[in-house]
């Protein structure tokens, strides 16, 4: 989608008007392309134990302790010693002076302690206030930079490796001020390949014809994974080119159909013997503020956003057709969180995802089976071009990172929660937001 501000702030003349002009000046993002490094340049390892220093090594990239002289791709600070308030003095003591030698898409990521497992009220406190630093220098950072936390319960070290790897490289380009939570996987993780995570698995996407879903039908199948694309029979035509660009397999089903779900799982069960990744992610909006909804607007938002998504949950968990070790990831929205002027039934939806993803984690876990959530801010698409002019460019402006997200980068979140090694995190809502000044 064209973004005319955008283009002004990468061009000579507009990036030196907007610098006099004091107005932010959004950049290209980094993203990740298939044979990179993980990092454009050095990591910088500050005040790290011997545990996450291992891990952070085995990263394979250039890790370093001081400052080096060409300036720093990365840094990981390790803060999950502070144990009060006090000691808190750790994040500006070693991050203020080597925030300007930071290069261009820069990341930082500090390591903390999820706060109940802190052994002391004392130490529960310093490291819940590691969120509010963490999401204000996410704010401070310019140049593409992001700044994330990382909450390491003990002994789950090894298992924050996926988390490292999404945090630090091109894939989380539009992540930021976003706290991920990493437990104790409940298998050890397997040998992975970690340009093919998704190898022999088979992945179901609704809502896989255009926009978010077709990318993340993509991304999945760039990543290993055999996709079942779904939409509805209106998208039919662009449902078999997307499966067929991928080597998927399109099934033409309307969620809203009382029996979608079964038609679904019995899809899956014959042609598949099971599957290993489920993304909801078909939606709609019908916006009206709600002196003005009809009871149509509310009930048809809520019926392919919502009571779709529980149906179809239900479905692919019974009789362990989701496989063990399997992941579903839902789509909400940060209206979910933050609500929207003229979204209640849409904020209804996408918050409602969310209590499902919190209402299921816990039972998951306990079979070997975990469910997140992403909750995109303003992405571009096609949905998002219908919008008023003065309104999408404001929603482009209101982030850290000052633009718009696309839909790669809702995927490439997708497909980190749907690996097998982000076993460690479940129960979660991660914004793909860009930090956005409301709901993150």
């Amino acid at each position: 989608m064209s973004d005319p501000y955008f283009r002004i702030a990468n061009s000579a003349l507009g990036r030196a008007a907007l610098r006099r002009l004091s107005l932010p000046i959004p950049v290209p993002l980094r993203r990740y392309r298939p044979g990179e490094p993980l990092t454009d340049g050095p990591v910088l390892l500050l005040n790290a134990a011997d545990d996450l220093a291992e891990v952070v090594h085995s990263l394979g990239v250039d890790v370093h302790t001081r400052t080096p002289p060409n300036g720093c791709a990365a840094v990981v600070l390790d803060a999950r010693g502070v144990r009060s308030s006090r000691e808190l003095d750790v994040v500006p003591r070693l991050l203020s002076p080597i925030m300007r030698s930071l290069r261009p898409h820069a990341r930082v990521v500090t390591a903390g302690l999820p706060p109940n497992t802190a052994a002391t009220t004392s130490a529960a406190v310093a490291q819940r206030a590691l969120e509010g630093s963490t999401r204000s220098l996410g704010r401070e950072l310019r140049d593409g930079a992001t700044s994330n936390l990382v909450q390491i319960e003990p002994g789950a070290e090894h298992d924050a490796q996926s988390a490292l790897r999404f945090l630090l490289s091109g894939r989380s380009a539009y992540v930021s001020g976003q706290v991920v939570r990493v437990t104790a996987a409940p298998e050890p993780p397997a040998p992975i390949d970690w340009d093919r995570p998704l190898d022999s698995t088979v992945a179901l996407v609704t809502g896989a014809a255009n926009g978010i879903g077709a990318s993340i039908a993509r991304v999945l199948s760039r990543d290993g994974a055999q996709v079942v694309c779904v939409d509805t029979p209106a998208q039919n035509d662009a449902l078999r080119d997307v499966a067929a660009s991928i080597g998927g397999h399109p099934l033409s089903v309307d969620l809203t159909d009382s029996d979608a779900a079964d038609r679904i799982a019995a899809h899956l069960r014959q042609a598949h013997d099971g599957v290993d990744v489920v993304v909801h992610n078909a939606g709609i909006t019908r916006d009206k503020t709600l002196v003005r909804m009809d009871a149509d607007r509310w009930s048809s938002v809520l019926d392919v956003n919502l009571t779709a998504t529980e149906r179809l949950t239900e479905a692919v968990l019974a009789d362990g057709l989701l496989r063990e070790g399997g992941a579903i990831v839902a789509t909400s929205s940060i209206n979910g969180i933050a609500g929207n002027r003229g979204q209640t039934n849409y904020a209804a939806s996408k918050a409602g995802v969310i209590g499902l993803v919190d209402a299921l984690a816990a039972s998951l876990r306990d079979s070997g089976r975990r469910i997140n959530a992403v909750a995109p801010g303003f992405i571009e698409t096609r949905l998002t071009a219908r919008m008023p002019a003065f309104t999408r460019e404001v929603a482009r402006r209101l982030n850290s990172l000052g633009q718009g997200g696309q839909p790669i980068d809702v995927a490439e979140t997708v497909a980190w929660l749907a690996a097998p090694a982000t076993a460690g995190v479940n129960g979660q809502t991660i914004r793909v937001c860009g930090q956005a000044l409301l709901g993150a």
